[in-house]
């Protein structure tokens, strides 16, 4: 339950931080422009706290926070008295439209900069991409790729750390090739390689984009050793101590920690035979593993026992730190990836190269909000950071309930001269909400689906 509650509290904290920039946008440039505001809503439903400005904009949080709205006068929507149509949104010109409705994506793009200026000024701890391993018979073995070797450049973009090579990875979905550039760890000698994508196979629920070329990066790695036995757990009644290393579970020879994992949590309530190495010698145990049943309902094994982690391979991870002016220029340069990226799945998407079921939901926002917010400052930082982007590019989309679908029809406007007549936009604003419904409905399944 602590859980859940912590998830709710994060979600409703960036959601509504991250909807309150977008509505300002709108809200600011429509005032600069001489439009009328009647009201600045955080949140749909019921009024919670609601006050009014000298100009006589109602300001309003309201029980549902799961967006908000700016409403301005609007001949089309209410009487307006002759002479307050100066006031009026639908008077304004094209141009004066355009910006007000841009304004919204405008500033969550400007958002995320700060966020990531934020970010860099404090000190982003980052990892450099060095491969540990070349998985056999691998699309990077195939290619000729080495251990090693650090990866320097995707398609002649720099990949200076393990976070942007990881997003321009992803980006290179459902292209034909890729071209890497490599550099030698010890000798600094670099070069490029080609790689096939023609059989590329990625799925982000059961791996990482590393895994799924073949690649194992150096980074801490969890042993079959014991670095911790719960007390009064299943393994403590099974005898196991801080320090045992287990080798065997039913004769079954242990790799890593994740295969270990795996088979108590598949094997609840089951009699298992553990042989371990306790100082040099090998011992047998018998562990029964606790049923355990999650918030979610999901139940699996659960013995008590956590691994010993290996530190960081020496001269892997650096701190990326920037003076006030630096770090603008690495704000904008991250928000652009990250702009480039989240325009290239909506593409993706669209062509089938990555299909609807990785569509994530409000369920799946919420556990990223809570399980970033747990990791610290800097964490939930580049998640702001992040959704914030790809909120401002789903709005960019020409939709008509959108505000990408607005400025469609302004754009209309100004090659014909006239406005796009109320019927047709009465239609693409029904099949906007039809095809936006329908989306929402799927990243909701997906979200159901991964519990």
């Amino acid at each position: 339950m602590a859980v859940f509650l912590w998830n709710a509290f994060t979600f409703v904290i960036a959601l509504g931080l991250l909807v309150t920039v977008h509505e300002f946008g709108h809200f600011w440039v429509a005032r600069k422009n001489g439009v009328l505001v009647k009201r600045f809503s955080i949140g749909f439903g019921k009024a919670l706290f609601s006050w009014r400005d000298r100009q006589g904009t109602e300001f309003v949080i309201a029980a549902i926070p799961l967006g908000g709205y700016v409403r301005m006068l609007d001949e089309r929507i209410d009487p307006v008295l002759p002479q307050f149509a100066d006031l009026a949104f639908n008077h304004k010109t094209v141009w004066q439209r355009m910006a007000i409705i841009a304004a919204g994506p405008a500033a969550n793009f400007i958002f995320a900069i700060f966020v990531l200026w934020l970010m860099y000024l404090i000190g982003v701890q980052e990892a450099k991409p060095v491969i540990a391993a070349v998985q056999p018979q691998s699309i990077v073995a195939e290619a000729g790729v080495r251990s090693d070797e650090q990866i320097i450049s995707i398609n002649g973009h720099s990949a200076r750390d393990l976070r942007s090579t990881n997003l321009l990875l992803v980006e290179q979905l459902g292209r034909p090739r890729m071209t890497i550039g490599l550099q030698e760890v010890g000798s600094g000698q670099q070069r490029q390689v080609e790689l096939n994508l023609s059989d590329w196979q990625f799925d982000p629920e059961q791996q990482t984009v590393f895994d799924s070329l073949g690649i194992k990066l150096m980074q801490p790695e969890r042993t079959t050793e014991l670095s911790l036995v719960v007390p009064e757990s299943a393994a403590e009644r099974a005898g196991l101590q801080k320090g045992d290393i287990v080798r065997r579970i039913d004769g079954q020879q242990i790799t890593d920690w994740p295969m270990l994992e795996k088979l108590i949590q598949q094997n609840a309530e089951q009699t298992l035979i553990l042989e371990i190495s306790r100082a040099g010698q090998s011992i047998e145990l018998e562990a029964i593993p606790e049923l355990l049943t999650r918030e979610d309902g999901f139940t699996q094994g659960m013995l008590g026992i956590q691994p010993v982690v290996t530190p960081w391979p020496e001269g892997i991870i650096y701190t990326q730190r920037y003076g006030v002016v630096g770090a603008i220029g690495e704000g904008v340069s991250q928000t652009w990836q990250l702009t480039r990226l989240s325009f290239a799945m909506v593409a993706k998407l669209l062509t089938g190269d990555v299909s609807v079921k990785h569509l994530s939901g409000p369920i799946s926002i919420a556990q990223g909000a809570g399980d970033t917010a747990s990791m610290g400052l800097i964490a939930f930082l580049a998640f702001l950071a992040l959704i914030s982007v790809n909120l401002a590019v789903i709005n960019l989309l020409p939709l008509p309930i959108l505000d990408g679908g607005h400025l469609m029809y302004l754009v209309v406007e100004l090659i014909r001269g006239k406005p796009v007549s109320e019927k047709a936009q009465e239609i693409g604003f029904r099949f906007g909400a039809l095809v936006l419904l329908m989306l929402m409905g799927i990243a909701l399944l997906n979200d159901i689906s991964r519990l």
